[in-house]
């Protein structure tokens, strides 16, 4: 991983209930997301929806080679452009 990368997220621990989290990774799973890459995904679609502005990742800062291009049935965060 370059050192950008590694450099551009912050790591915290996340104590959850495991049938919840096996939940989401089945989740992740389906649709071809690591994990870690899909609760990003939930958490940016939340803070949208609910009005929240967050500042849009850096082209590359996401897990390498990972489509974070919503799928079939998702609501996409709006543009802040």
């Amino acid at each position: 991983m370059p050192l950008a990368m590694a450099l551009s997220r912050k790591s915290f621990l996340l104590r959850v209930d495991p049938a919840l989290l096996d939940a989401v990774q089945r989740w992740a799973n389906d649709d071809l997301r690591s994990l870690n890459g899909h609760i990003e995904f939930l958490l940016r679609r939340a803070l949208a929806q609910a009005g929240r502005t967050v500042t849009p990742p850096a082209p590359g800062a996401g897990d390498p080679g990972e489509d974070v291009t919503p799928r079939a049935g998702e609501t996409p965060p709006p543009d802040d452009a």
